[in-house]
Formats: structure tokens, C-alpha cells, sequence
């Protein structure tokens, strides 16, 4: 229990320490939300890794890997990139960093978590393909495999998400609104390229 726990964190954390579409808006919320964006992001991205995983168990692995579900998930991807991004760069012009208590929380955070990690096709590739075989592989202990398993690879991203949410929400006080709108606006450069990259992955399919 304490390999499959240990080998499931480190894997985890460092798929969660790579740069992608989730951190990028744990930056842009934790400057506004503060510490517990982190978590509530990944509480959200939790809920969308159980639905995977008993959707895995039901026999859907085979769907998770067809071609068309990728450009759907692709496609419907960019789209919420965009749109996530649009709306950034249309807030620039009044985001500050001087609020009052409860001015940062708007939105729902935990629906952003499920749909940032939605928006990704690869993250829904990784666990129909390398998730799957480590469940085949923890579930040879039975359900304490497998949980522990998910507990190492969940508290892997809420692990690495609180340090960056801490990091970033503690730090406002040493940044400039100036700093802060760069800050938001390279966030939602980011989401547009990677939603550009995703369109142009379903244009790739399409060609084969």
C-alpha cells in the first residue's frame, strides 16, 4: 500500500508541476481569491477524476480513446479556453489588487477546476491509458489499492496547488495593479495558445 501511495504521488506531482491550462488559472485566482484557490480548484478537478474513474470501471476506456472523442473534447476544449481567456482580457482594464472583504470571490471556483481539467484532452487520455493501468495494477489489492492510489495521486495536486496558491496569494501585497494585469493578461495569452493548439491537433486528425 505504501509503494502503490508513494509511487502514485510522485508521478502526480510531477505531471501537476508541469505548466498547463489548470496552473495557469490557479495564478490568475489565487491573486485574486488568495490562498484557497489552489485547493478549490483541485476539490474540483478531484470530483472530475472520480467521475472518470467509476466511468472507467464501467468499461469506457475504449470510448476515452476513439478519435472522435478527442476532437470533441477538443474542440468543446478550446472553445471554454477562449472564452475563459476573452473574458481576462476584457476584465484588464479593472482588476486591482485593493479589495475589500469579498470582492475577490466571484464565479464558481470548484465548476472552474472540473472545467479547466474537461477542457483538456490529454488529461482525459492519461487516464484512459496510464491511469487505467495503474488502477488494473492497484485494484490486485482491492478497493485499499485503489484508494490508495487516488489518494496519492489527489494529494499530489493539492499539494503542489496550495504552494502555488500560497505563493501567489501571500505575494499580492508586493505587487503593483501594473504587475498584476501583466501577470493576468500572460495567463490568458497562454489559454489562447493552447487552444490554439488544440484546434489545430482536431485539423490534424481531420487530415488524416
Amino acid at each position: 500500500m505504501i509503494t502503490i501511495f508513494a509511487s502514485s504521488f510522485v508521478i502526480a506531482l510531477s505531471g501537476a508541476m508541469m505548466p498547463g491550462t489548470l496552473l495557469t488559472v490557479a495564478i490568475s485566482e489565487s491573486s485574486k481569491r488568495g490562498v484557497l484557490a489552489g485547493p478549490l480548484l483541485i476539490l474540483g478537478h478531484g470530483i472530475l477524476e472520480v467521475i472518470l474513474l467509476a466511468a472507467l470501471f464501467m468499461g469506457m476506456a475504449p470510448l476515452f480513446k476513439e478519435e472522435w472523442f478527442f476532437i470533441f473534447i477538443s474542440i468543446a476544449g478550446g472553445s471554454i479556453l477562449l472564452w475563459m481567456a476573452a473574458g481576462m482580457f476584457r476584465s484588464l482594464p479593472f482588476l486591482t489588487l485593493s479589495l475589500e472583504p469579498g470582492d475577490e470571490k466571484s464565479g464558481n471556483i470548484i465548476l472552474t477546476g472540473i472545467l479547466m481539467s474537461a477542457a483538456n484532452p490529454y488529461f482525459i487520455i492519461w487516464w484512459a491509458t496510464i491511469g487505467l493501468g495503474y488502477i488494473l495494477q492497484s485494484s490486485e489489492y482491492g478497493l485499499a489499492g485503489i484508494l490508495s492510489f487516488f489518494s496519492g495521486h489527489i494529494l499530489a495536486d493539492l499539494t503542489w496547488y496550495t504552494i502555488i496558491s500560497t505563493a501567489v496569494g501571500k505575494g499580492r501585497s508586493f505587487f503593483s495593479d501594473k504587475i498584476y494585469r501583466g501577470i493576468i493578461g500572460c495567463c490568458a495569452g497562454f489559454l489562447i495558445l493552447f487552444s490554439v493548439y488544440l484546434f489545430f491537433g482536431v485539423i490534424r486528425y481531420l487530415r488524416i
